[in-house]
């Protein structure tokens, strides 16, 4: 939120600003809080990624924590800034994390393996290059949303052939994450006039982020589990110190 006060990194060359005061906190951030709270996200794809890498699961999980965290780190890079190259750094990494998704979901029972991956690698290039040239808004946020549709109807399938009550509450989870990120982001991008007025801004922005780390964090385990049990690796899900959920498995010895 433009405030008139002189910023390090230049005009503001993004899209979007957020309904935060710029370089309130520091003349280095542009949007303090809008930046810190990604840390969340990178910190739980960390705990991924490494979960992922000491039990061998297959490749692709341990690219998705990783994408996880470039999205994060790029979103560190726009809120920080509000350049515009920036800004792409975040919502590139945003399709391509989707792409992965989509794979991930799709992929057990498509009888072609070389060319949704292909397809979905050429996708992924050449919408990195078409949203270099032009600028999209609207037409970026419809593009998103139905990315997103597109893994609803495997997600649930997955969950209602799931008998695993901790796994369930894993989906319910990730459900109730996307909801409450959902209004934090709302309420930021529509309500900012009223919300600039109280005495206390709850930023709406900041939380969408905290809660999608979390949502990642539950749909990469979730779906980790999904995969073990179709690998029939004995997948069960625990606990780290009794907080934070991890899918532990358990491979067949091979002879």
């Amino acid at each position: 939120m433009a405030d008139g006060i002189s910023s390090f990194w230049g005009p503001v060359t993004s899209s979007h600003e957020w309904c935060e005061k710029n370089y309130a906190v520091s003349s280095y951030v542009a949007e303090f809080y809008n930046t810190i709270s990604n840390i969340p996200c990178i910190v739980l794809a960390l705990v991924g990624l490494l979960s992922s890498l000491i039990q061998r699961f297959e490749k692709r999980f341990s690219v998705l924590h990783l994408s996880n965290m470039a999205l994060a780190i790029g979103s560190v890079m726009y809120h920080a800034t509000l350049q515009h190259v920036q800004q792409q750094s975040d919502e590139t990494p945003m399709v391509w994390e989707m792409l992965l998704y989509i794979y991930i979901l799709y992929s057990p029972d498509w009888h072609y393996r070389s060319t949704m991956p292909t397809f979905l690698f050429l996708y992924g290039i050449s919408f990195a290059v078409l949203h270099s040239i032009i600028r999209f808004d609207i037409g970026f946020k419809l593009h998103y949303v139905m990315l997103c549709v597109l893994c609803i109807p495997r997600v649930y399938k997955y969950y209602i052939y799931t008998q695993d009550i901790r796994a369930k509450r894993l989906a319910k989870f990730y459900v109730a994450t996307l909801l409450l990120g959902s209004l934090c982001w709302l309420g930021d991008r529509f309500c900012c006039n009223q919300i600039s007025s109280w005495p206390v801004n709850p930023q709406g922005h900041a939380m969408w982020h905290v809660f999608m780390g979390f949502n990642s964090y539950f749909a990469n385990t979730f779906l980790m589990f999904c995969r073990a049990q179709q690998r029939e690796w004995s997948p069960e899900v625990v606990h780290f110190m009794g907080i934070l959920p991890y899918v532990r498995i358990k491979k067949p010895k091979t002879h």
